[in-house]
């Protein structure tokens, strides 16, 4: 037995940010994240797993190439608190020319609440004062759903 190694089980997490990056370098062409079925996708896996509500960003560059996934406040099981400043204090930091706000809902219900809506404008119009276009704002759940898709961007 000495020498032998024995395989140990994938945490689900690594399994599906395996899955993401699978997904970014399969479509790791420009413009890539203005699609959102594909955005949809790659942040389900990313986001899925989370077992409390958790606010991330997408930092892309001029060309909506991505420079980083970003986490950015974490919750609890219904809520996460987001500050504007710190979001925008990101941004700048990553160099970034727009975003894609994104957020879990751990209940599996992707459905958009009116906090959801209302801190997506307050964001939008933080970083647009810095020349940051926000393209979306995805929910996810068991499903996703794309505030740019329902037209509320």
């Amino acid at each position: 037995m000495q020498g032998e190694r024995v395989n140990q089980p994938v945490p689900i997490d690594q399994v599906l940010e395996q899955a993401a990056e699978v997904l970014l370098s399969k479509y790791s062409r420009e413009g890539i994240f203005e699609n959102p079925p594909i955005v949809k996708e790659y942040l389900s896996l990313k986001m899925g797993h989370y077992e409390r509500e958790v606010f991330a960003l997408m930092l892309l560059d001029s060309q909506h190439r991505l420079i980083q996934f970003l986490p950015l406040f974490f919750g609890t099981i219904d809520a996460a608190s987001v500050y504007p400043r710190e979001v925008v204090k990101a941004v700048l930091l990553a160099n970034a020319a727009a975003v894609i706000l994104t957020h879990n809902h751990p209940s599996g219900v992707a459905e958009p609440s009116h906090a959801d809506r209302a801190i997506t404008n307050k964001l939008k119009d933080a970083l647009a004062l810095i020349d940051v276009r926000v393209l979306d704002h995805i929910v996810v759940g068991e499903t996703s759903v794309s505030f740019a898709e329902r037209g509320w961007l």
